[in-house]
């Protein structure tokens, strides 16, 4: 009995590809998400996620992080590349700082609830910062070159050369540089506006040249004369109401004009002010005072 020298064979059955069950190849991006976790570097409350660049999937992705309700940045290890992107919140927040990023970050190992409860302090510290209210006033001769601390007479005197600049926020009152009666001509007065003594009167004389009008509002910030060192230095204190003269000598506070004595109570007050803003202590300060403190002036600082 004869057999065939060639078996039958069936020609391989290939399927259309519409039939074909392929398994989809995931992207780099989709891969990074579910395979690395997500640290989040900072915290900005309610903020709504963008990825720039970055396919829906990727974005939807962002949105249902698990967990992530507050974000500025978030990092996806190994995604850089895949991404080019970084993830970002809308427009409107600042940029993340690294100084920011290390006082929300955890420390390692910390739990869920150590994490939540150091990002919660952090956030109250900063608020508490931020809420701080600025110094009414600052030292209004930090800037003189040779700065010499001199006696205490009417106001305060110094010696130097450089910018004066005004206590804190006011009212230019008064601004000449040709004023009788004082050595150098210099004469400054302006009103406060803020801080613990508004509605006082300050005043700066002698050699100095005014670089503000009357009228003028300024702030600390701002140079209201230039000091010159010409032989009879600065003299500033408190002034009268109408900004006529030194507030010695008015009678509440005994009639004290340039003869003396010196130091007088009102001068004492204002050289005690400019101490608690760093200006060094005048050379006559522990003599005893002569006149009186008017009623509206702080009796120390």
């Amino acid at each position: 009995m004869s057999r065939s020298s060639g078996r039958h064979r069936k020609t391989p059955h290939h399927p259309p590809a519409s039939h074909v069950n392929q398994r989809r190849k995931r992207s780099p991006v989709a891969a990074a998400f579910q395979r690395k976790p997500v640290r989040i570097a900072a915290a900005v409350a309610g903020s709504t996620l963008i990825v720039s660049g970055a396919s829906p999937t990727v974005i939807g992705s962002v949105h249902h992080l698990a967990g992530v309700k507050q974000a500025d940045e978030i990092t996806l290890p190994g995604l850089g590349a895949a991404l080019g992107e970084r993830v970002s919140k809308l427009p409107g927040a600042g940029p993340l700082t690294a100084s920011r990023a290390e006082t929300l970050a955890p420390p390692a190992g910390a739990s869920r609830v150590q994490a939540r409860r150091l990002r919660t302090a952090s956030r109250h510290q900063q608020a508490r910062q931020q809420a701080a209210p600025a110094p009414a006033y600052r030292n209004p001769v930090r800037d003189v070159s040779g700065l010499i601390p001199e006696r205490i007479d009417m106001g305060v005197d110094f010696g130097g050369s450089g910018p004066v600049y005004a206590l804190g926020d006011a009212v230019v009152t008064g601004a000449t540089a040709n004023s009788a009666g004082w050595p150098g001509g210099g004469w400054i007065t302006y009103r406060l506006t803020d801080g613990p003594d508004a509605g006082k009167m300050v005043f700066l004389a002698e050699d100095v040249t005014p670089t503000v009008q009357t009228g003028q509002r300024v702030t600390s910030g701002t140079v209201i004369a230039n000091m010159c060192d010409c032989g009879d230095g600065i003299e500033t204190g408190w002034a009268m109401p109408d900004g006529s003269s030194a507030e010695s000598q008015l009678p509440e506070a005994g009639g004290i004009s340039g003869a003396g004595p010196f130091p007088t109570e009102i001068g004492l007050n204002f050289e005690q002010m400019l101490q608690a803003l760093g200006v060094p202590a005048a050379n006559n300060r522990s003599d005893s005072p002569s006149g009186t403190l008017p009623s509206g002036y702080p009796a120390s600082w």
